[in-house]
C-alpha cells in the first residue's frame, strides 16, 4: 500500500485504488455490482466504494479466521467499540462522548428505526433534511409518521438549508423529532458550525429530539471540517442521538456494525429497558474490523481521501465542460454528487443513464418529492472506470 507522503493522485494510476478490474468485479455478490451486472451496466449507484479492503482489516479478518474464533461473542457488558467511539470522537473532533451511553447495532438503518420507535408514535411528525437517502425517507413513511421536509435550496454556489421555509412549518407543525444528516446525502454539503448553532436553537425552542446521522463524517474534503452535532454544548447533546459506523469510511457494510450515542438518558433507559436481544446483536467480525479501522486505518484513508478528492475533481470538470446546463457544485463531503438534469428536459434521468449510457446511477423521486431530475453518482472508483461512467452519463444526457 502506497504511503500518505508517496501516493500520487495527479497521474492516472494509485497502487491498491487504480488497480480495479471490471470482471474481478463483477464477480462480487454485494448490492451495487451484483444488480448493474444483472442489468447489463457498470454501477455508480448504491454508496459502496470498489477499492480493496485496507490491509490492517482485512489482517484482524485473517487472524479471527485463523484462530477459528467464530463462536458467540461475549458481548454482556458492551463491546469494545464503546470507549473506542470515543476516544475517536475526543481525538478527532474534541467531543467527549460518554462510553457509557454508546450502543451497538447491525446498522445505520436499523438504529434509526429504533430511535424512532423509541421517542415517537404513529401519526407524530419528524422534520427531515430533503432530498435524503431514501431508507430515511421510506422509514417515516412506514412507521406512519408525517413527514416534514426541511429543504435543502441551491443558491448558485453550492446547497443551502432553508431556514426561512423551514422554521415556520416547525412552529406550526410541532415535529417531535428533526431528522440531521451530516456530511449530506445526496447533496455532499458539510454543515458550518454557524448553520449546526442555528438548527440547535431551532431544535430547543420546539423541544426536538435530534438524529444525527454522521456515517460519511470521515470523508470530508479540505478545507471543510466535521463538527459532531452533539458537540455544540450540555443542552444540545442532551436532545441528540448520534448515528455512526465505519462502513463508509473504509466500506464495511456488509459487516453490519453500526454504534448509536444516546445523549437522552431517559431515551437511552427505554432502550435498556427492551427485552435482550430484541434488536440483534453485532458480531464479532464486524467489531474486529472497525476497530482495526479505527486503531489502525488512518493511513489508508488519508490515501482514500487524496484520490476521492482527485476523483471529485475529475467529475466536476467532466460535467462543466461536456454538460454545462446540468446544475452541480462540487462535494464538500462523501463520495457522491448530486446532479440537477432539470435545464435538460429529462423526465426520467435515471432511465435514460441506464438505457442510454449503460450506467446505473441513483436518484429520482425516492430522494424525496423534488428530486425527480436529480442523479447522484458515486465516484468511488478507479481512475479508468470513472471515466466509463462519466462517458456513459453524459453521452446519454446529450444524445
Amino acid at each position: 500500500m502506497a504511503s500518505d507522503e508517496n501516493v500520487s493522485v495527479g497521474g492516472t494510476g494509485v497502487a491498491g485504488f487504480d488497480d480495479l478490474d471490471v470482471d474481478v468485479l463483477s464477480a462480487r455478490c454485494g448490492a451495487k455490482w451484483a444488480r448493474a451486472v444483472a442489468e447489463g451496466l457498470i454501477p455508480a449507484w448504491v454508496a459502496d466504494m470498489d477499492f480493496p479492503v485496507a490491509p490492517p482489516i482485512a489482517e484482524a479478518l485473517h487472524r479471527l479466521i485463523d484462530r477459528s474464533d467464530l463462536g458467540y461473542p461475549d458481548w454482556s457488558h458492551g463491546t469494545p467499540l464503546r470507549e473506542e467511539f470515543a476516544h475517536r470522537m475526543r481525538e478527532r473532533y474534541g467531543w467527549e462522548p460518554d462510553p457509557g451511553a454508546v450502543r451497538e447495532q447491525t446498522d445505520l438503518i436499523q438504529a434509526f428505526q429504533i430511535v424512532l420507535r423509541l421517542s415517537v408514535t404513529r401519526g407524530d411528525a419528524v422534520a427531515i433534511q430533503t432530498p435524503n437517502y431514501p431508507p430515511f425517507l421510506a422509514s417515516v413513511r412506514r412507521m406512519g409518521l408525517q413527514q416534514i421536509d426541511f429543504p435543502f435550496v441551491d443558491r448558485g454556489d453550492g446547497w443551502v438549508p432553508d431556514f426561512e421555509a423551514f422554521e415556520p412549518v416547525v412552529a406550526r407543525r410541532r415535529p417531535r423529532v428533526l431528522v440531521l444528516v451530516n456530511p449530506h446525502n445526496p447533496t455532499g454539503r458539510v454543515h458550518t458550525r454557524e448553520e449546526l448553532e442555528r438548527i440547535a436553537d431551532i431544535a430547543e425552542r420546539f423541544d426536538m429530539l435530534v438524529v444525527s446521522d454522521e456515517i460519511h463524517a470521515e470523508l470530508i474534503h479540505e478545507p471543510h471540517r466535521h463538527i459532531p452535532f452533539a458537540s455544540l454544548g450540555p443542552e444540545i447533546a442532551a436532545r441528540t442521538v448520534t448515528l455512526t459506523s465505519a462502513s463508509k469510511a473504509f466500506n464495511l457494510a456488509g459487516l453490519r456494525c453500526a454504534v448509536v450515542h444516546y445523549g437522552s438518558s431517559v431515551l437511552l433507559r427505554r432502550r435498556d429497558a427492551e427485552p435482550f436481544d430484541l434488536y440483534g446483536t453485532v458480531s464479532a467480525p464486524g467489531v474486529i474490523a472497525t476497530l482495526a479501522a479505527w486503531r489502525e486505518g488512518d493511513a489508508w484513508q488519508r490515501d482514500l481521501l487524496r484520490v476521492l478528492d482527485r476523483n471529485r475533481r475529475r467529475v466536476d470538470e467532466v460535467l462543466r465542460e461536456r454538460i454545462p446546463a446540468a446544475r452541480h457544485h462540487l462535494p464538500q463531503g462523501t463520495y457522491l454528487t448530486w446532479v440537477d438534469t432539470g435545464p435538460l428536459g429529462i423526465d426520467d434521468p435515471v432511465s435514460v443513464v441506464g438505457e442510454r449510457g449503460k450506467i446505473l446511477v441513483d436518484g429520482g423521486v425516492r430522494f424525496g418529492s423534488g428530486a425527480g431530475s436529480f442523479l447522484r453518482i458515486n465516484f468511488a472508483t478507479s481512475a479508468s472506470i470513472l471515466e466509463r461512467i462519466l462517458d456513459g452519463v453524459t453521452d446519454a444526457l446529450v444524445s
